[in-house]
């Protein structure tokens, strides 16, 4: 049996290693922030929309868009930012990304209306973009032994999760006390000791032959990305299907001429032979359903903690910090059990738990019962940091180290892909089911109940325009309709995890 996961041998790339054990894990630390900071600004604004939309008098159509902007560009652009790095070198990229995107959130804090939010809000990506392949590709080429290597990813894979659940938590805390423009400024503080010491500890490394510049690549993969994701997004929002189908359409022929193009190239933009090695293609697939499950999951509970379980901001968060540590903390404790029983049976394990976590919602959560909740995000936490850390070191280990930046914002792209889908695919099916279960007074008027049908906020602004025993009804009938949808859901996100573990398990057999 051949062994899948042997590296593609390649030119070796242009680094000054770290010269001592601690200089490289004070630069893993270093590395760490823009992770961290990219990673809660994927959903930072999950609890500042109500403020955000009373403040600028945004509608339905703009606040959408405040959400959806920022994936859909940081999507579309993180595999040319990655190329980008491999060509004029990882750590310039990296501080040219930190610098315009401290500034930008700078502004964005201050925005006068909904548009100049929305614009921020898509330059942010752009600059996020810059920093997401650049963190892990540096990662790549500073920890050469792969024992090392495989903690730093555990470290980075940790940091990225608790990311995703530490968005929505750092702004309900922050707009408890200060007003929402505060979610952004935790852009400044976080990336300030970036740049104070990132050319003391943070080596250059770029591909020492990275050939041409290929403007039309990076015209033609954008245009992949985008589109696409957009048609995921404009599918859950209850756009027209045509929409939706047209937008996916456009990016798949733009995919197959980018594909058809780097493969008629001696030196492409992207590798795209990468893909047929299993231990690349198969860990990237782990990668985007755990952020699929993830977020999907984060959709379901901010909206249970606030408005069915009656929590304010401040108590929600608090409410996911076990997941959240559990979530860091068996990122990190993989790391010794993968070397011992194998990266991709403890990555199919991950799947697993995760499939357990939505299988316990499924059973109990139409409940509603806080414990129920509190079990399931504490099991999604165990799956997600054991299948995200060995699935990011099996991707990275298949690559040359000289392609680690557009290997890296492949992986980078699944997650956002992932993070998009989760909203649209389980968030899409949760809102069809609550309002198939929702009942609603018959004396409201029509827009009334068409607003309250649409989503579980829906319901309760409409509850509060009614008032009185009416009122009640639409609550108590909203909660139940959400918690039967929640369980529906999550038992379709449970089988759906259980056959990717089946697949993936099959597909990688005999990978070492």
């Amino acid at each position: 049996m051949p062994r899948e996961s042997a590296p593609i041998t390649g030119a070796q790339p242009v680094v000054q290693l770290v010269a001592s054990p601690l200089r490289r894990w004070l630069a893993l630390a270093l590395l760490m922030l823009p992770v961290l900071l990219v990673s809660i600004d994927n959903n930072v604004l999950t609890f500042a929309i109500p403020a955000i939309t009373t403040s600028l008098g945004a509608d339905g159509t703009q606040v959408l868009w405040m959400i959806d902007i920022y994936p859909l560009i940081l999507a579309g652009f993180l595999v040319p930012m990655g190329n980008l790095g491999d060509r004029i070198g990882r750590r310039r990229v990296l501080l040219m990304g930190a610098v315009g995107f401290g500034l930008v959130s700078i502004a964005a804090a201050y925005s006068p209306t909904a548009e100049a939010l929305i614009l921020w809000r898509a330059l942010q990506a752009v600059f996020g973009s810059m920093l997401m392949p650049a963190t892990l590709s540096l990662i790549r080429n500073i920890f050469v032994d792969s024992k090392e290597r495989t903690v730093a990813v555990a470290v980075w894979a940790s940091m990225f999760s608790a990311g995703a659940a530490l968005g929505p938590i750092t702004g309900g805390w922050l707009l408890q006390h200060y007003w929402w423009g505060s979610v952004f400024l935790i852009a400044v503080p976080i990336l300030l000791p970036l740049l104070a010491l990132s050319h003391l500890l943070i080596p250059e490394s770029k591909d020492p032959q990275p050939g041409p510049m290929d403007p039309l690549s990076i015209v033609l993969i954008v245009g992949t990305l985008l589109p696409i994701t957009y048609g995921i997004k404009a599918a859950s929002t209850g756009e027209p299907w045509l929409v939706s189908v047209t937008a996916v359409a456009v990016g798949l022929v733009l995919g197959v001429l980018f594909v058809r193009r780097q493969l008629s190239r001696e030196t492409p933009m992207l590798d795209v032979r990468l893909f047929q090695r299993k231990a690349f293609s198969g860990p990237l697939l782990v990668n985007m359903l755990s952020l699929f499950s993830l977020v999907g999951f984060m959709y379901f509970l901010a909206q249970h903690l606030q408005l069915v379980a009656g929590m304010s901001p401040a108590d929600a968060a608090t409410f996911m910090l076990p997941g959240l540590v559990v979530m860091f903390a068996s990122g990190l404790a993989v790391v010794p059990f993968a070397r011992r029983f194998g990266r991709v049976q403890l990555m199919v394990t991950g799947v697993l738990v995760n499939m357990g976590a939505y299988g316990l919602l499924a059973l109990m959560g139409h409940t509603g019962e806080l414990w129920v909740v509190m079990a399931s995000f504490v099991l999604l936490g165990l799956g997600v940091g054991f299948s995200e850390t060995v699935s990011n070191d099996l991707a990275l280990s298949a690559v040359p180290a000289a392609k680690a930046g557009a290997a890296s914002a492949i992986s980078e792209t699944a997650y956002e892909v992932g993070s998009v889908m989760g909203t649209a695919v389980l968030g899409g099916l949760l809102n069809a089911f609550f309002a198939a279960h929702l009942r609603v007074p018959g004396s409201l008027s029509a827009e009334q109940q068409e607003t309250a049908s649409q989503t579980l906020a829906g319901a309760h602004d409409v509850a509060r325009q009614v008032g009185g025993t009416e009122g009640q009804a639409l609550l108590d009938s909203a909660a139940h309709a959400f918690d039967t949808g929640v369980g529906l859901t999550a038992g379709i996100a449970a089988v759906l995890a259980l056959a990717l573990a089946i697949g993936v398990g099959r597909w990688l057999r005999g990978v070492r």
